[in-house]
């Protein structure tokens, strides 16, 4: 296979940060119940893994091109290594802030640059459009591995004990294994360098030129309204299983998993399936039938209050319906940043990349902090049945960004003749 050992570099990068990024959720639950933070202050960690992200893409989406998408993938790894390597010695929630901070600055320049190399190891959009997919499927295997790994070190017995904290050696020593595979893999960067050094001030106005562009300014509001989206039930599904469900802690942790589990298939089999049919008309259906689930399965989690679970074989039918949401959500992102991307030439993309991280973090912060303040007021079932408002929207926004790709494709077919 071409390029198959850069390829294999970007899936495990993926990987890796996804079971750092999408621990969120479990390291919420777990500073309530390890250090007594109230919910509204343990989303707060969403912002510091989110804004740092969006601050550093900000900042640095515009030079990545010419500093290298290799190099700064490698920078990236290194410092969430030494990162992980000193979490479990210091066992305070100030601590857990830093951590996502490092790991959000961090995943900005991995996720830059990973978008951006895809577009150097493919050769046309619909090629693009599969290896996204597919990267992006691998992201939420590492989601659900995260959620076993956090699971087998918790102290069931002990809700106070600092024990899952040791998860943290694990995921520095798969870091340091990214490191090194990724050190020797060869990357061919010369078609996205640009042959001019832009300044500060120059990059910054390239971005928000961008922005103007109708076709960029309708991604990027959809980008923010589904990670708005998909953080919000994602960050909370635990919290969501050990209080409306009345799991256990480690139950709860562990079936959250599903979510990812049923998203990292729709991402596969999207994969597959955006190569025979239109995007939209696939993601449409997915937008309704996604909905349809909120208004069906969450009475049924309403009614499963009133009993006692202890494990998988007698868990509500709720915990194993909701997280179903993951696979019709599953096709949206990426199929939305492969568009934008394949639409644009290739020393945009790092610029692009960089807008599509901002607001995804962006997005991703207020989702959790929504759905805490509202799970901690009008309790979980309120706070995700609130996901219908945002998943309607981005059926509108997503509707017009078809008819402008549709348009942009059609002059592109006029001009050609």
């Amino acid at each position: 296979m071409t390029n198959w050992r850069i390829k294999l570099s970007l899936f495990l990068n993926y990987f890796v940060f996804a079971m750092l990024l999408n621990s969120v959720g479990t390291v919420i639950l777990q500073v309530q119940n390890s250090y007594g933070v109230s919910k509204v202050d343990a989303s707060i960690l969403e912002a510091f893994k989110d804004l740092s992200i969006a601050i550093v893409s900000f900042l640095v989406a515009s030079f990545l091109s010419n500093f290298g998408y290799k190099r700064s993938m490698l920078v990236a790894l290194g410092a969430v290594t030494l990162a992980c390597l000193v979490m479990p010695s210091l066992p305070f929630f100030a601590m857990n802030k830093i951590l996502f901070a490092i790991v959000g600055a961090s995943f900005a320049l991995i996720k830059v640059s990973v978008y951006s190399t895809i577009g150097l190891v493919t050769p046309n959009q619909k090629e693009h459009a599969s290896l996204m997919n597919f990267i992006e499927s691998f992201f939420m295997v590492g989601i659900l591995v995260s959620y076993f790994a956090f699971a087998f070190f918790i102290d069931e017995s002990n809700p106070q004990s600092t024990n899952w904290l040791k998860v943290y050696y694990f995921l520095s020593a798969i870091s340091a294994v990214a490191f090194v595979l990724l050190w020797g893999a060869p990357l061919d960067e010369s078609a996205a360098q640009t042959t001019t050094n832009k300044d500060f001030i120059k990059s910054f106005k390239e971005m928000f030129d961008l922005m103007l562009v109708p076709l960029v300014l309708l991604f990027v509001c959809s980008a923010f309204i589904y990670v708005l989206v998909e953080q919000g039930i994602m960050s909370w599904m635990p919290t969501f299983n050990q209080e409306v469900l009345r799991l256990p802690t480690t139950l709860s942790i562990q079936m959250a998993s599903i979510l990812a589990a049923s998203t990292a298939l729709g991402r596969f089999v999207a994969g597959i399936v955006m190569r025979r049919f239109h995007w939209f008309n696939i993601i449409a259906t997915c937008l309704i039938l996604a909905a349809l689930l909120v208004i069906v399965v969450i009475p049924m989690a309403q009614g499963a209050q009133d009993k006692i679970y202890t494990g998988w074989s007698d868990a509500p039918l709720a915990a194993f319906a909701f997280p179903l949401i993951g696979f019709l959500l599953a096709p949206i992102y990426p199929a939305i940043n492969s568009l934008i991307l394949s639409n644009l030439p290739k020393e945009k993309h790092a610029t692009m990349a960089g807008l599509s991280v901002v607001f995804s973090a962006l997005g991703g912060t207020l989702g959790s902090i929504i759905t805490g303040h509202v799970f901690e007021r009008f309790g979980g079932v309120n706070a995700f049945y609130c996901s219908l408002f945002p998943l309607s929207l981005l059926l509108v926004i997503l509707y017009l960004f078809n008819r402008l790709v549709t348009k942009q494709l059609q002059q592109q077919d006029i001009y050609a003749k």
